[in-house]
């Protein structure tokens, strides 16, 4: 199994100071990036091939790299047009996405446990299976996902009034695709930027794949274990206050 790290973006709401906008997955916690938390957590679960999907000052992510010397090194994918929607980020990282078996897409931009990530990475290949937290602060920002009879039927910030289901969650952000699944999501990415919908987030492509109905989705229910995405200034604050203190020590000391 291998990981594809979407983390490409600016992350302009987290209102950083121009001359030192960092790319959130640079973001120290207790002095350890995002990225070096990533990796420490998918080694422990015996994923060693991971991409980084990079864009906005890709040059200090890779500098990163270089300075924790991390092994086996992550391959690097660069998307130029990092501005525009993630969707053209898994387009760029396509070939890496459809390469055979399983594969994890994972925002970089979440602060979070070994705990969250056991249950998506559970049982043999093949798996399609998808991360949800049940509590969550209602508004438009969280990206929520809908289950009728165990099964996702939904996933988007706007959910329609009317629609039936029996559970909504929001979604941690992390995706378990089997190898004809991955390589939908490859094709739905590609018609997006032919479309000139480039612009549009990567959820939307997932959710197409899950509407078409051609492969099955499990959901795992992360509700309880500690987690938080990283988009705004307070994001930063909380998770440090609330989320950190719950992880799980990582390996130290790190440099």
């Amino acid at each position: 199994m291998r990981a594809i790290i979407l983390a490409a973006g600016r992350g302009s709401r987290l209102q950083q100071p121009q001359s030192r906008q960092l790319p959130k997955c640079l973001l120290r916690f207790d002095g350890a990036t995002l990225l070096y938390r990533h990796l420490c957590l998918l080694k422990r679960a015996g994923v060693d091939q991971v991409t980084l999907a990079l864009g906005f000052r890709y040059e200090l992510v890779v500098g990163e790299l270089d300075r924790i010397g991390w092994r086996p090194r992550p391959e690097v994918i660069l998307n130029e047009r990092y501005e525009l929607g993630s969707v053209l980020t898994v387009h760029t990282a396509s070939d890496a996405i459809t390469r055979g078996g399983d594969v994890l897409l994972m925002d970089a931009d979440v602060l979070y446990d070994e705990r969250t990530l056991a249950p998506l990475l559970a049982g043999a290949p093949p798996v399609n299976r998808l991360l949800i937290d049940r509590v969550f602060e209602a508004g438009d920002e969280p990206v929520k996902v809908c289950v009728r009879d165990g099964l996702p039927i939904e996933l988007r910030k706007q959910i329609a009034p009317d629609l039936d289901y029996d559970v909504m969650g929001e979604s941690v952000g992390f995706f378990r695709l089997d190898q004809a699944a991955a390589r939908r999501l490859a094709d739905l990415a590609a018609a997006y930027v032919a479309d000139e919908r480039a612009a549009a987030p990567h959820e939307e492509a997932l959710r197409d794949l899950l509407l078409e109905r051609r492969w099955t989705f499990e959901v795992a229910d992360v509700t309880g274990v500690p987690w938080m995405e990283i988009d705004f200034p307070d994001d930063v604050m909380r998770a440090t206050r609330d989320v950190l203190p719950r992880l799980q020590p990582l390996p130290r000391p790190w440099k």
